[in-house]
C-alpha cells in the first residue's frame, strides 16, 4: 500500500510549498502520514459535495486546489459550515491535501492546463516567477489558427468545462486574435501584464467591472471572463496523471462543478414600465 505521506511527499517535490504566496495555506491539512491511500480524489474545492463524492468512490485522501483553511477560524464546531467539512473528513478516515499558488506559478501548472485547452503554442509564463523566469503566473502563447474576438469566446466556451457562468467577452467581437493570454483563476491583477507583452486577448476569471471598462476603453486585449472553477478544473487531470505516473495509487479527478453561480438568463431587453405592470 501507499502511504499518505508518499502522496505527500510526491506533491511537495511537484509544487514545492515554498512557491506558494504568503498569504497562502497549502500542504497537508489533514491525515495521518502512516495511513494507507489507494485512491485520491481531486478537487478544485473541498466542498461538502465533493466529500461525499471522496465516500462514494472509497478515497482516503482528497488532494484540493483552493485551501479549505485559508483565514484564521477560532473553532472547528460541527455547527460551523468548516466544522462540519472537517468532522465528516475524520470520521470518513480522508485525509485533505491542498495545492494552491505553488501549483499556479509550477511549469506546467494550473495555467498550462488552461492553455492546453485553448490549443496555445509556445507557451511562456504571464509575469516570470522572480529569479525562475521558467515558471510564473498565467501563461501567453500563439492560437493554432487566428479567430476574431467573437469566434475565440465561442470557441473557449466550448472548450473549458461546462457551467452557468459560461464565458463572457469584451471588446472589439471583429479584432483578430492570434497571442492569448490566460490565468488559471482570479487574473485580474494580471491585466496589464496581458497588455504589457501584447496578447490580442486576455482569458481568466473573476475581473472587476471599472479596470475591465478602462482597460477596454483604452484598447487593450478583448477580455474573456470565464467562471473561476473551469479556468482551473482543466490542472486536475493533469496533477492526477503526474500522481497516478509516481505511485501505486487510483486517481480519481471531480467533475462537480463547485463555481457558486448556478443560475444565468441573459437579458433580452429591457421592459418597459407598462410590461412590468
Amino acid at each position: 500500500m501507499t502511504l499518505l505521506g508518499d502522496v505527500v511527499a510526491t506533491l511537495d517535490e511537484r509544487y514545492p510549498p515554498a512557491w506558494a504566496e504568503s498569504w497562502d495555506r497549502v500542504g497537508l491539512v489533514l491525515g495521518e502520514p502512516e495511513a494507507d491511500v489507494d485512491t485520491v480524489l481531486f478537487v478544485v474545492d473541498c466542498v461538502p459535495e465533493t466529500v461525499e463524492e471522496a465516500v462514494a468512490v472509497g478515497a482516503q485522501l482528497i488532494v484540493a486546489h483552493h485551501p479549505l483553511l485559508l483565514r484564521g477560524v477560532s473553532t472547528l464546531a460541527p455547527t460551523t459550515y468548516k466544522g462540519r467539512i472537517v468532522h465528516r473528513l475524520i470520521r470518513a478516515g480522508i485525509g485533505l491535501f491542498t495545492a494552491h499558488t505553488n501549483a499556479d506559478v509550477a511549469a506546467p501548472g494550473v495555467s498550462d492546463a488552461l492553455a492546453a485547452r485553448l490549443g496555445l503554442r509556445d507557451t511562456r509564463p504571464l509575469r516570470p516567477a522572480v529569479g525562475d523566469p521558467a515558471r510564473g503566473t498565467g501563461r501567453i502563447g500563439t492560437l493554432p489558427q487566428k479567430l476574431t474576438g467573437a469566434a475565440l469566446v465561442e470557441f473557449a466556451a466550448r472548450a473549458l468545462p461546462p457551467t452557468a457562468w459560461g464565458v463572457r467577452g469584451s471588446g472589439d467581437r471583429d479584432r483578430v486574435i492570434e497571442t492569448v493570454a490566460v490565468c488559471g483563476g482570479a487574473g485580474d491583477p494580471f491585466l496589464g501584464d496581458a497588455v504589457a507583452a501584447g496578447a490580442d486577448a486576455y482569458l481568466t476569471s473573476d475581473l472587476r467591472h471599472h479596470p475591465a471598462s478602462e482597460h477596454v476603453a483604452n484598447g487593450g486585449p478583448v477580455l474573456l471572463d470565464a467562471a473561476h472553477w473551469a479556468t482551473e478544473r482543466p490542472w486536475l487531470d493533469a496533477v492526477a496523471a503526474e500522481v497516478a505516473a509516481a505511485l501505486p495509487v487510483r486517481t480519481v479527478v471531480s467533475d462537480l462543478d463547485t463555481d457558486p453561480w448556478t443560475m444565468h438568463f441573459p437579458s433580452e431587453h429591457f421592459p418597459s414600465q407598462e410590461e412590468v405592470r
